[in-house]
C-alpha cells in the first residue's frame, strides 16, 4: 500500500573543514566596516539624527536615575540642558554645530520631549540607557559604536551561520541599500538603526532556521529571536515588518508536513511578541489616526500645501501614489541626512539608485512562483504602509513619513529578490562589480563628506578641504580630513573585500559544495 507521507527534504549542511583554513581576505571585511563606520560615527555632532532631543532624552529617563528627575507636569521630566538644546543647528544648513553649549555645564531644564508615556517599546531606550554616563559626549559616541558592533557583529553571525549559497543574499542587500541613509542611522542614536539590522537580519535568519539542522539551525533560531526582539522592542512599525517578513518567508518554504508546523512554532511566537510590542506601544496609534506635528523637511515640500479638492480622499492617494517614489529615493539620498536638512548633492542619489536597479533587476532574471509572491507582498506593503498612514493623517508626500520609516522595508525586498531560484548564481561579470563597486565607494565619499561639511562649517562653505575655517569638531582625536579619509578608505577596501567574494567563481563553487535549499530548484 502506497505511503502518503512524503520523503523530507535534506537539510542543509556542511561538511566541517578536514584541516584548519588559511587565512581569507574575507576575514577583512567586518573589520573594514567597522572602521567605515566609525568614521559616520564622528561625521555628526550629538544630536543629529532625527529627534535625537527626544531619544537622547529617553534613554537618560529610561532608568529613572539622577539625570531625570520629575517635572512640574506629569508628562515632563528635568534632565541635562545639553540634552535638549543639542540640535541648535536644525533646520539651518548654514548653520554649523559651533551652537552648542558646552556639554559639561551641568546646566538642567524641564522638557516635555521624551518618551514618558510609553509611546515607544522600552527595549532599545533602556539597553542604550546602560551606557549613559555623566560625560555626555562619550556617552552619546559610546552608544552610536555600540550600534555599529551590533550591526557588524549580528551580519558577521549570520553569515557564518547561513548555507553558503545564501551568503550572497546577504552581502548584496546590506551593499545595495546602506548607501546613503543606512549608514548614518546605523551609525547613530535613532532606534531606527535597530529597526533597519533587526529586520533585514532576522527574516534571512529565519530562512536559514528552516533550511538548516543540528546545532546551526538553533544558533539560527537563537539570532533570529534576538533580532526579532531588538526590532519590535525599538520601533512599533518594526515589529509590523518583520511580521512581514516571516510571511514572506512562509511563503518562499511552506510545506504541508508536519516537522515544517513543528518549526513553525518559532516564528509563531516570534509574532506574539511583535504583536505585544505592537500593541503596548502608543506609537503604534499612528498607524490608525497618522501622524500629527511639524512638516517634514523634503524634496516633496511643495506639496505639503493641498492641492484643490484634497478633502476628496481618492484624489489624495492618487497624489500621494504619483510621488510616492520619491519617499523611497530618500533612502538613496533624494531626502536630506541628519533632521533632513544635509541635503546630498545628485551625484549620490545617482549612483546609490544606479547600483540598486542594477542588482535588483539582476536578481529579477530569476524568479519562481514563491519569489514573486514574497517580493509582491513585501512591494504591497511598501506602499500601502506610507499611504494608509498620510492618509489617515491628512498629509501628503513630505509630511510626517520620513524615508528611514520605510527603509526596513527596502532591505527585505532587496534581499527577496537576490535570493537565487535555481543552480546558477546571481552574479556579476568582473567588469559589472568592478562599476558597482566604483559606484558605491563614490556615493559614500561624497556623502560622508558633505555630511562633515554640513556640521563643521555649515552647507554655505564649500571646498574639498574640510579642515579649513573650522567653526565645530570634536576636542579629541582625528580631525575632519583624516575621519573623512579613513572613512573612505576603509569603505573601498570592504567593497572591494566584498565584491571579490561575490565572483560567479566563488559563487558557483559554494553552489556545488553541498545540498541546495528548499527554495532552489535543480534543472530548471
Amino acid at each position: 500500500m502506497p505511503s502518503d507521507v512524503e520523503p523530507p527534504i535534506p537539510a542543509v549542511t556542511e561538511k566541517p573543514a578536514a584541516r584548519r583554513p588559511r587565512f581569507r581576505v574575507l576575514w577583512l571585511a567586518p573589520l573594514l566596516a567597522v572602521i567605515a563606520m566609525t568614521a559616520w560615527v564622528f561625521a555628526s555632532p550629538v544630536g543629529s539624527s532625527p529627534d535625537d532631543d527626544f531619544h537622547l532624552v529617553s534613554i537618560w529617563c529610561a532608568d529613572g536615575g539622577e539625570d531625570c528627575a520629575p517635572g512640574q507636569q506629569e508628562n515632563t521630566r528635568v534632565v541635562p540642558e545639553p540634552l535638549v538644546d543639542s540640535a541648535c543647528y536644525m533646520a539651518e544648513p548654514a548653520e554649523s554645530a559651533a551652537c552648542q553649549e558646552p556639554f559639561d555645564s551641568g546646566a538642567m531644564t524641564e522638557t516635555k520631549r521624551g518618551d514618558f508615556a510609553g509611546a515607544y517599546p522600552p527595549v532599545y531606550y533602556g539597553f542604550m540607557s546602560l551606557f549613559a554616563g555623566d560625560d555626555l559626549v562619550a556617552s552619546v559616541l559610546l552608544m552610536r559604536f555600540v550600534n555599529v558592533l551590533l550591526f557588524v557583529g549580528l551580519s558577521t553571525a549570520l553569515f557564518a551561520l547561513l548555507p553558503a549559497v545564501r551568503r550572497p543574499t546577504l552581502l548584496w542587500t546590506w551593499l545595495i541599500t546602506t548607501v546613503p541613509l543606512g549608514l548614518f542611522l546605523l551609525s547613530s542614536n535613532n532606534p531606527s538603526a535597530w529597526a533597519i539590522m533587526g529586520v533585514g537580519t532576522s527574516w534571512l535568519a529565519l530562512l536559514g532556521w528552516y533550511e538548516t539542522a543540528g546545532v546551526r539551525r538553533v544558533l539560527l533560531g537563537v539570532l533570529f529571536g534576538i533580532t526579532t526582539f531588538m526590532a519590535a522592542g525599538a520601533r512599533a512599525d518594526a515589529a509590523v515588518y518583520v511580521g512581514v517578513g516571516i510571511a514572506a518567508v512562509t511563503v518562499l518554504t511552506f510545506r504541508p508536513r508536519v516537522s515544517y508546523l513543528l518549526k513553525s512554532l518559532l516564528p509563531l511566537a516570534a509574532i506574539a511578541v511583535c504583536v505585544a510590542f505592537f500593541f503596548a506601544a502608543r506609537q503604534s496609534s499612528a498607524g490608525f489616526n497618522g501622524f500629527s506635528g511639524a512638516v517634514a523637511n523634503s524634496p516633496a515640500r511643495d506639496l505639503t500645501e493641498a492641492p484643490p479638492g484634497i478633502g476628496d480622499v481618492v484624489s489624495q492617494i492618487v497624489t500621494n501614489l504619483t510621488h510616492l517614489p520619491g519617499l523611497w529615493a530618500g533612502v538613496f539620498g533624494y531626502w536630506g541626512l541628519g533632521w533632513l536638512d544635509t541635503f546630498m548633492p545628485a551625484g549620490v542619489l545617482f549612483a546609490a539608485v544606479g547600483v540598486f536597479v542594477a542588482v535588483i533587476f539582476t536578481g529579477a532574471r530569476q524568479l519562481d512562483w514563491r519569489k514573486a509572491i514574497a517580493a509582491a507582498g513585501v512591494l504591497f506593503t511598501l506602499v500601502l504602509v506610507p499611504i494608509y498612514v498620510l492618509a489617515q493623517g491628512g498629509h501628503m508626500v513630505g509630511q510626517q513619513v520620513q524615508p528611514r520609516y520605510v527603509l526596513p522595508l527596502i532591505v527585505l525586498l532587496a534581499g527577496i529578490m537576490l535570493l537565487p531560484t535555481s543552480p546558477r548564481p546571481i552574479g556579476f561579470t568582473r567588469v559589472q562589480r568592478i562599476v558597482l563597486g566604483l559606484a558605491l565607494v563614490y556615493a559614500v565619499a561624497i556623502a560622508l563628506h558633505t555630511n562633515i561639511r554640513r556640521y563643521v562649517t555649515g552647507s554655505d562653505v564649500g571646498g574639498a578641504n574640510l579642515n579649513a575655517d573650522i567653526e565645530w569638531w570634536w576636542s579629541f582625536g582625528p580631525s575632519p580630513m583624516a575621519w573623512f579619509a579613513i572613512g573612505v578608505l576603509a569603505w573601498a577596501g570592504a567593497v572591494w573585500v566584498l565584491l571579490r567574494e561575490l565572483s560567479v567563481g566563488r559563487q558557483l563553487r559554494d553552489f556545488a559544495a553541498g545540498p541546495q535549499p528548499v527554495l532552489i530548484s535543480p534543472g530548471r
